[in-house]
Parts: C-alpha cells; structure tokens; sequence
C-alpha cells in the first residue's frame, strides 16, 4: 500500500455558516407596527410535536402578496415560505373563524380610531357581478348585466368599512342575495336602524321580509335620479361603490379565481382587513404629527 503523508498536510477548514440576508421587501408587506396589530390573533403554538419554525408574519406575507399581485399559489416567491404551509394556514384561518375574528376587531378600531361608536347603525348594500374562470364551481348568468360568473352581496358602514359579504350565483336575483347578506348581519349588528339600497332590491317581497324578521331596523331604497344613464353617485349610496373599487385593487379579486364561493369571501375580508390596518398604522407616517424625546424636541416643534 502506498504510505501516506499526512504531517505537512493542512487541517481541513470549519465550515462556516452561510449568512443569511433578508429578503427584499414587497409593497404588500406588514410593518413593525401593522404586525403587531395582528400578531394577537395568530393561533398559538401546539403544546405538543414538534416546535414551530415557520414563522406566522411571513406567511401573512404570502397571502397579502397572493391577493395584491394575482398569482397562483405555486407562483409564490421563493422567499416565502412554502405554498403548501402557506395555503394550509389560510384554510386553517377560514375554518375556525380567525380571519373573522381579526376582521371584525380591526373594524372595531378603526371605527373608535375615527371617533365612532364600534357597532354601526346604518349601513348600505349592493350587489357586483364578477366573471368566473374555468376553475369550476358555483356560477351563473345574470342577465342584467350579461355576465356569466359570481355576484358580491356586500354591507358597509358609512366609512365604507365591511360588516357582512356572501357571494353566489349571478343568476340569483339582487333580492335573495340580499336576503342572504342580511340576515348574515342580524345578529352580529344589533345596533342598526336604517339600511339604504338602490333600485334593483325595490321589491315588495324584500321590504316585506325585513319586517317580518322584527330585526329594528328598517329598508330604505335611494331611487335613481331620473332622465340619467350609466353612472351616477347617488347620496347614502357612494360609499359602497367606493368599496368595491377599493377591492378592484387586488388582482386576485379582478375575477372569481376560486372555485369555493367561501374562499372569496374570506379573500375579501382580507382585503378590507389589510385596508384597515393601513388605516390604523400608516407605512409612511409624519414625523412631525408623532411626539419627539430629546433635546431636539423643541426643534422639531
């Protein structure tokens, strides 16, 4: 055998950890202070099995980057983590009413934050026909409007804020989804008194429901002015159709991409979810509307 030297020979050098960088930022992102909004309302570690590693605040991430930009779960960056962990806390969130939860106090908030009483006492409804992909799934005609998809039955506050939201078949008439989207507020508003809709749910059968159901609150529609075509703010009603353009910010809301209806509806609240925590907690703040510590505090005043 030949003999080996190994006297001069050098040690092997340690191999040292590679640094890990942080990764660049999205517009999507949650700030320091937004997180801590949320952070609340994340589900808390399994007391037993294996300690989490993945970390909650970017996989909150994920999915505000999803809803913003449109692409497909698989098409998450790599900086995510992965799309299946990712989509299985989404699913986990709409299961057992976390995305509700976290909805409804951040509403809350930012009503107390613009000096209003948390619970509303009037709202506004309307309706929006959306076109569905080839995914499958609930869909239908609404010949009104000659769209082949989904309609959006939402209810707003006057800050144009979400209380409630169902989405159906656009074959079904304004009036049933109205029906359904209140009586999805009955219980969870018991402070409303008057809700305003527009033209299209001015049926007998409508107004005749709301006062069966004894709720305490009564149906007024705003009539369109006449001799008008196409769009026209109306009074009590522009804020919701200011809603929906706030929600026409997000690719992934442009079209019905989903082929569970709850999955839209759950996307949606996380976008007025991510709207509010704007809201509460802006990226960019003045500096001079903050209090200052320090010698340079008469300056800065």
């Amino acid at each position: 055998m030949p003999r080996r030297y190994t006297a001069n020979r050098k040690p092997a050098r340690p191999s040292s950890p590679r640094p890990v960088r942080p990764r660049a930022g999205y517009p999507s992102d949650l700030t320091d202070a937004q997180w801590a909004r949320i952070a609340p309302f994340m589900p808390p570690e399994a007391g037993a099995g294996r300690p989490r590693t993945t970390d909650l605040r970017e996989v909150v991430n994920a999915i505000l980057y999803l809803l913003h930009e449109g692409c497909h779960w698989l098409a998450l960056p790599h900086d995510f983590p992965p799309p299946g962990t990712v989509r299985d806390y989404f699913d986990r969130g709409c299961r057992d009413g976390t995305l509700q939860r976290l909805h409804d106090a951040l509403r809350d908030q930012a009503r107390i934050a613009a000096e209003r009483d948390p619970q509303p006492t009037a709202a506004v409804i309307d309706s929006q026909s959306v076109k569905t992909t080839e995914v499958g799934g609930t869909k239908g005609f609404d010949a009104g409007k000659k769209v082949k998809g989904r309609k959006r039955h939402i209810v707003v506050d006057r800050m144009g804020l979400l209380l409630a939201v169902v989405v159906h078949a656009a074959g079904i008439q304004d009036r049933r989804g109205a029906e359904r989207v209140l009586h999805d507020i009955e219980q969870r508003s018991p402070t409303l008194k008057v809700v305003w809709a527009d033209g299209g749910d001015q049926r007998d059968c409508l107004l005749k429901w709301v006062k069966e159901r004894g709720v305490g609150w009564r149906l007024e529609v705003v009539p369109r002015p006449p001799g008008t075509k196409g769009f026209v703010v109306q009074s009590e009603r522009w804020v919701v159709e200011r809603t929906f353009a706030w929600l026409g910010r997000c690719r992934r809301l442009s079209k019905e991409y989903e082929r569970l209806t709850g999955t839209s509806e759950a996307l949606i609240r996380l976008a007025m979810t991510h709207i509010m925590v704007r809201r509460l907690e802006p990226a960019f703040q003045n500096p001079l509307a903050s209090p200052v510590d320090g010698p340079d505090a008469a300056q800065v005043a």
